[in-house]
């Protein structure tokens, strides 16, 4: 459902935006809303699933994801759509945080979790790969309410699923929950992405504004304090030492500075850059989200044999060529040959990143912690998915204004970004022939400048995507790479095990050294498969 969510909405938005007469920025809320709501409780999700139930918050979540999926499919207003999309996104925290951390905890050893991750990334991927198609083919089809409406019903069935082959799950040392971090770390996240997407709108310098961010430093502070003085936090710092840790973890952040928020715009480059109606909307989009169905198993299967420190590097680096190729692409005659190559090799990378990053994140703490671990890395992803979204809309504006003072030497002011939003929201065909109607700005010009608005945002995505790729490499240390928790180790590694952190914390010793005895047995099972004359030449190199 979640996969299927995410990739459906974006083809609707021109019809939302003609149906409830909403601006740019609303269909910004659209979305923005969903990943705020999810980037603000991600962390304490993870908490509350640790202390009372993984599966309990689970179906709490599926059952509270129908009932706003339901308003967001029958809501005449914008306004309403966006609070219900909020509300989603609650929900939607819950099931996801709970997803992962229940794979953790029902598959431990190293083969079996491998697999479990990749059938999720292949689920995932489907909903995702097919989200677009499906919500191009329900708009030409029936109507775009049941673009939200179709999940009520995969509700009901994920909940019978849910209910009989999910284990109960918690961690037995939570007995109590670290209220001052949930609420301080809760409203630094909020107030950080509203003044990001506020911004603009505001003037970053007003005094609201600076208000907003004042608020968000100030709670963020008071949240370090809180993590440093309580018996049970909700993060423990000491996990950042893992190597491994922290460069999934910055790879994370890297899927959502160009993939993911990225495909809330594409849409309105193919109908309004290309000309696509919905339905070629739909399966141009394919290209961008069908390689992230295949390719997990693959994904894992590298990072088995190669260690996540190279696969999830490489897979940032690819995802980084695709949006050079998107942006080469944008400036020739016949953009669309190019285009859409750029949009495979993209959603390859995405393919090669996002399950490893999960399932090296939560391996790296033992399986008691492994909401904590989850919540870090969906609090990554969506506080930096709803930065993205914000930032990209506020890139694409800024080139769209740019290319038409060059060419149009029109002045700056409120009234050029007005218009400029004006040309991005007009994706519609119909759209686009009104606002031309009413200004005495050439077609060309406008499509120009829409198109050299996109080519910043690729230039964005590529750059973006380059730099994560290279600082996740130089976190992921040739030590860390050997010491993946979760990820069979070379057969000619030694049985000692890995070296421990200083223990100046006093919680990591239980995060860091969980592992220990499952790795072992894995090991040995594992060197007993590889023929012994294959084995030895290994040892003596």
């Amino acid at each position: 459902m979640l996969g299927l969510e995410i990739s459906s909405v974006p083809p609707i938005l021109p019809i939302i935006e003609q149906v409830m007469h909403a601006g740019f920025r609303q269909l910004q809320w659209v979305m923005a809303a969903y990943t705020l709501a999810m980037t603000t409780i991600l962390m304490a999700a993870g908490t509350l699933a640790d202390r009372y139930g993984r599966k309990r918050l689970f179906l709490t979540g599926i059952v509270a994801f129908a009932a706003t999926s339901l308003v967001c499919g029958l809501t005449e207003s914008a306004p309403v759509l966006i609070a219900a999309r909020f509300l989603q996104g609650l929900s939607a925290a819950l099931m996801l945080i709970c997803q992962v951390t229940i794979l953790s905890s029902q598959f431990r050893a190293g083969r079996e979790r491998g697999r479990a991750f990749a059938w999720w990334g292949i689920i995932f991927g489907i909903g995702l790969g097919f989200g677009p198609i499906i919500g191009s083919a329900i708009l030409a089809l029936a109507n775009w309410r049941w673009v939200f409406l179709v999940h009520v019903v995969l509700a009901v069935v994920t909940l019978f699923l849910a209910r009989a082959g999910v284990r109960e799950s918690r961690d037995p040392h939570a007995h109590s929950l670290d209220l001052a971090g949930i609420l301080t770390l809760s409203v630094a996240i909020f107030c950080l992405v509203l003044f990001i997407t506020q911004g603009p709108v505001l003037g970053f310098d007003s005094p609201a504004a600076l208000g907003i961010i004042s608020l968000s430093v100030a709670s963020l502070a008071g949240f370090v304090l809180a993590e440093r003085t309580s018996r049970r936090p909700m993060i423990d710092f000491a996990v950042f030492r893992v190597r491994n840790f922290s460069g999934a973890l910055l790879g994370s952040m890297g899927m959502n500075f160009s993939f993911w928020p990225f495909i809330i715009y594409l849409p309105i480059y193919f109908h309004a850059g290309l000309g696509y109606d919905s339905v070629q909307t739909g399966l141009a989009l394919l290209a961008y989200t069908l390689p992230t169905l295949f390719i997990p198993p693959l994904a894992e299967r590298l990072s088995l044999r190669y260690q996540p420190g190279i696969v999830i590097p490489a897979g940032l680096s690819i995802i980084g060529l695709g949006f050079v190729l998107m942006k080469i692409g944008s400036e020739s005659a016949q953009p669309g040959w190019l285009i859409l190559p750029g949009c495979v090799l993209a959603g390859i990378g995405l393919g090669l990143t996002n399950t490893p990053v999960s399932n090296t994140i939560t391996a790296a703490v033992c399986s008691e912690r492994a909401g904590m671990a989850s919540g870090m890395d969906m609090s990554a992803r969506m506080t930096s998915l709803a930065f993205n979204i914000a930032l990209i809309g506020f890139i694409l504006v800024e080139g769209t204004m740019a290319s038409l003072r060059d060419t149009l030497k029109m002045q700056d002011g409120a009234g050029l970004r007005l218009f400029a939003e004006k040309i991005i929201a007009a994706a519609d065909p119909t759209a686009q022939a009104a606002l031309l109607a009413q200004s005495t700005v050439p077609g060309d010009a406008v499509h120009a400048a829409l198109a050299s608005g996109f080519g910043w945002v690729m230039s964005y995505g590529a750059g973006s995507a380059f730099l994560l790729s290279l600082g996740s490499l130089i976190l992921f240390a040739p030590a860390g790479q050997r010491d993946t928790p979760g990820a069979p180790a070379p057969a000619s590694r030694p049985r000692n095990p890995a070296p421990q952190p200083p223990q100046s914390a006093g919680r990591a010793p239980t995060l860091l050294t969980a592992q220990v005895p499952e790795r072992s047995p894995r090991r040995t099972d594992e060197r007993s498969e590889v023929p012994s004359r294959r084995r030895g030449r290994r040892v003596a190199g």
